[in-house]
């Protein structure tokens, strides 16, 4: 889909390898550039595969890895070389970062006037944070995320995954395909800005029109949703599972198969906006039925009788999930070092374009020779 470009990849940790890896997925040829340390999530572990950490495989699949000191001469006029045909250009660096190693957007402009650049940083390319490094955890309490997230009584929470980064990625690749599309119209490159804290806002979705609204700042519900109940985590006889009621019908299924149906007429929860208002006594009565079933038992009667309902998985379950291998949401690749390694597929499904044979994230520098020969040597033999 995407075989005819080439990426110029500056980035390294989650944010910009994760974007470029997606453009890598549908297609694209990847040249993930690194200093002869590496992208410092190589040594992010355990766990590892061999030498190589989850971390680093999880988000660098179908790249080329080359080795270049970018602080050096030799090392900017091969890049030059490389951005010269390359139609996008990714980088996470700070602000200016760039500039002076002649890597800055102006610097590449003007030697591929119709390239797409995107900058990758934690608060954007003005404003008064516009210097400072950019950590998924700092902007999760900064954006307002944390603030919702957790127990009523408890400290505020992050959430488990670096998402913030993984939003930015997401993001950005947005960005670089419609401008990929403008350019095929026009013949005009884009300069990109995305942030990791306007990706986090941006995101706070419903939550954030709330308060533009109506002034008032969210609360933490735990697992429990501020505007639907009961769409929270129960206790049963052996374990937590979630329900997710949305509509009268669905409380009224629930009421029957708990072998309660007078709480559905109950004058207390007759709406979802009274069974907001009497949340705390509607909990109470549902956990003290609850418990007494093991989860399995609720889940199976409450998915049939279309109660939206589910367990809390943990990752061993969710790869045996009979749904999750249904989709094809593993993948397996021949690694350099031997053995063949499972990743997680990309989510986007086609009907007419497939996805071709994943190659395993690079070693450091495995292509080197490869591109150097390609954009350098060749160049300078014509």
């Amino acid at each position: 889909m995407l075989k005819d470009i080439t990426v110029l990849d500056l980035s390294r940790v989650l944010a910009g390898p994760y974007c470029s890896m997606m453009l890598a997925d549908l297609g694209a040829e990847v040249i993930k550039i690194e200093s002869a340390r590496g992208d410092d999530t190589r040594a992010w572990g355990p766990p590892f595969y061999k030498s190589e950490s989850a971390y680093y495989l999880s988000c660098n699949r179908n790249k080329k890895s080359v080795v270049i000191d970018i602080r050096t001469k030799e090392g900017q006029e091969v890049l030059h070389e490389i951005a010269k045909e390359a139609d996008v250009v990714i980088e996470n660096f700070k602000v200016g970062g760039l500039k002076k190693y002649n890597l800055d957007y102006d610097t590449i402009k003007a030697l591929n006037p119709s390239v797409i650049y995107c900058s990758i940083t934690g608060y954007g390319q003005d404003g008064p944070y516009k210097d400072m490094p950019g950590y998924d955890f700092i902007i999760q309490g900064l954006c307002g995320l944390m603030s919702i997230t957790g127990e009523v009584e408890g400290q505020p929470m992050k959430v488990g995954v670096a998402i913030t980064d993984i939003l930015a990625g997401l993001f950005s690749t947005i960005g670089i395909l419609s401008s990929l599309h403008k350019r095929g119209k026009t013949g005009k490159g884009e300069y990109i800005d995305v942030s990791l804290l306007d990706t986090a806002v941006a995101s706070m979705a419903n939550v954030a029109s709330s308060f533009l609204i109506s002034g008032e700042n969210a609360k933490r519900y735990g697992n429990a949703h501020p505007s639907i109940v009961p769409y929270e985590t129960f206790m049963s006889k052996d374990g937590y599972f979630n329900i997710g009621v949305g509509n009268n019908g669905q409380f009224g299924n629930l009421c029957r198969i708990l072998g309660h149906p007078e709480l559905a007429e109950d004058e207390r929860f007759l709406s979802n906006t009274d069974r907001v208002k009497n949340r705390v006594s509607l909990s109470a009565a549902l956990n003290e039925i609850l418990v007494t079933k093991n989860a399995a038992e609720w889940l199976e009667e409450l998915q049939q009788n279309n109660v939206p309902a589910g367990p809390i998985n943990t990752m061993q379950d969710v790869f045996e999930n009979e749904q999750v291998l249904a989709r094809g949401m593993i993948t397996k690749v021949r690694h350099q070092l031997g053995d063949w390694i499972q990743m997680v597929n990309s989510p986007i499904k086609y009907k007419d374009f497939q996805y071709e044979t994943h190659t395993a994230p690079p070693l450091l520098g495995e292509h080197t020779e490869e591109i150097l020969e390609r954009f350098v040597s060749q160049r300078k033999v014509g």
